[in-house]
C-alpha cells in the first residue's frame, strides 16, 4: 500500500512540528488516529459485506449441486421400489450401515449395563432396587404435623 521508509516518517514528523507547532501536535495525533480508525472500520465491514456474498453464492451453488443429486439418486432409486423393498422384509440400499451400526451400539450399551440378562440390559436389578429403599431416609411431612420416633 503506501512505502515509507524511516526517513520519509522522519521528514513527515518534521514538517508537522512546524506546520502545526508543538501544542497542537498530541491534537492532531488524536484527529488522525479517529479519522485512520474510521476508516479501518468501513473497509473492514466492506470486506465482511463481500464475503458474505460470495459466501452465499458458493452456499447457492452447493444447494444446487445437491438437488442434482438427489434428484439422480431418486431416478436410479425410485420411491416404489424403497416401499416394496421395506414391505417385503428388506432393507433399502445403503441401510444396511445405519442398521448394522445401531445394533452394534445397543449390544455394546446392553454389555455395559451389566451383561445379557433382561435385568442388566435395564440397567436395574431388582436386589439393588430393593437396597435403594430401604436406604431412603424418612421424609417430613409438610404440613407441619409433628412426626413419631
Amino acid at each position: 500500500m503506501l512505502d515509507l521508509g524511516a526517513s520519509e516518517l522522519l521528514l513527515i514528523v518534521v514538517v508537522a512540528i512546524v506546520v502545526i507547532g508543538p501544542k497542537d501536535i498530541p491534537l492532531a495525533m488524536r484527529t488522525a488516529g479517529r479519522w485512520i480508525g474510521k476508516v479501518r472500520r468501513v473497509s473492514n465491514h466492506f470486506r465482511a459485506g463481500l464475503e458474505t456474498m460470495v459466501r452465499e453464492a458458493e452456499m447457492e451453488e452447493m444447494e444446487k449441486k445437491w438437488a442434482a443429486q438427489n434428484k439422480k439418486i431418486m431416478e436410479e432409486h425410485p420411491a416404489e421400489e424403497v416401499s416394496a423393498m421395506i414391505a417385503e422384509g428388506g432393507t433399502p440400499p445403503g441401510a444396511e450401515k445405519a442398521a448394522g451400526s445401531a445394533e452394534a451400539g445397543a449390544e455394546a450399551a446392553g454389555k455395559k449395563a451389566g451383561g445379557d440378562t433382561p435385568a442388566g440390559k435395564s440397567g436395574k436389578s431388582d436386589a439393588g432396587h430393593a437396597e435403594k429403599a430401604s436406604d431412603q431416609e424418612p421424609q417430613l411431612p409438610l404440613d407441619g404435623t409433628p412426626t413419631k420416633k
